[in-house]
């Protein structure tokens, strides 16, 4: 076979295989967008039963988009759904365990990947362990625990103060191996400098594990925004309600008027996709890196 022939023959070859990866990158892609529009259209008939009439919501068979986009619905469910102060006491819990969940996570995650004590891989084996516990076996000792043993009873420190020990044990996996991916020889140059153990974690270790410990606050955040049964366990007062159980009664008193009860939840959940997409970037580089060991 002359040159020429093999020529054209790769050239063919290169072809169609150009082609048979943009036929699969058009698949791939319809396919992202097909499960993407489902991911997504709960939250728009939230949203577009939010703008109806009780009556339009009712109609058979029901419409995709609003006859009129009723607006002024949302007014009316602030008159009655105490979003603010909800939201105050919400964030209220979120605050101060977000930041003390992150940090205190750092901390032992730090340790289990870095330093060395007698029964490290006992602990950690614990503490790996207890992320297989349900919620529902320490719920009841907790709360006996908080309300007779401490005597703390309709007050936010319960759900509060285990973030101060800890974060919590995924978070403190996931800082862990976040923290195994940074090469030792880091710590080691900054040992014979004489850097310490707290010198190295917040000038070497702390800059560089950015993307997870943004990870950690948003998962600690989506936690306890959606943490309807501990709140529920152990809040009482009505002034004291967060947007889980505001929302909960709120949806109890109004029953069968459902664009009032919809524009509510989409008011709800909006400060959390407004957080996540603030933290999007950083959240999928923390969970794409974690686990690698370079």
């Amino acid at each position: 076979m002359s040159e020429a022939a093999v020529g054209r023959l790769r050239s063919g070859k290169l072809k169609s295989k150009k082609r048979n990866e943009r036929i699969l990158n058009v698949i791939t892609m319809v396919t992202v967008i097909f499960f993407a529009i489902l991911a997504l259209f709960p939250i728009w008939w939230i949203f577009r039963t939010s703008l109806m009439t009780n009556a339009e919501i009712y109609r058979y068979p029901p419409s995709l988009i609003p006859g009129k986009w009723l607006f002024s619905n949302y007014e009316k469910t602030l008159g009655v759904f105490k979003y603010w102060e909800y939201l105050w006491n919400t964030m209220v819990i979120i605050v101060p365990s977000c930041l003390a969940g992150t940090f205190t996570a750092t901390l032992c995650g730090y340790a289990f990947a870095r330093l060395r004590f007698r029964g490290k891989k006992i602990i950690w084996t614990l503490v790996v362990g207890s992320m297989l516990l349900p919620t529902m076996v320490t719920l009841i000792p907790l709360y006996i625990a908080w309300t007779q043993g401490l005597g703390i009873r309709d007050s936010y420190l319960p759900i509060i103060l285990p973030y101060f020990c800890g974060g919590g044990a995924f978070n403190i996996f996931l800082i862990r191996q976040f923290i195994m991916t940074i090469p030792r020889e880091l710590d080691q140059a900054a040992t014979i400098d004489g850097a310490g153990y707290f010198r190295i974690l917040f000038h070497i270790i702390l800059p560089a594990i950015r993307p997870a410990m943004i990870v950690v606050a948003l998962f600690i955040f989506i936690g306890l925004w959606n943490d309807l049964l501990q709140q529920l366990v152990y809040i009482n007062s009505s002034n004291k309600y967060t947007i889980a159980l505001g929302l909960t009664n709120f949806r109890g008193q109004l029953k069968t008027d459902w664009a009032s009860t919809m524009a509510a939840t989409c008011l709800s959940f909006a400060p959390g996709v407004i957080f996540y997409l603030i933290g999007q970037k950083y959240f999928v580089e923390g969970i794409t890196m974690t686990g690698m060991k370079g």
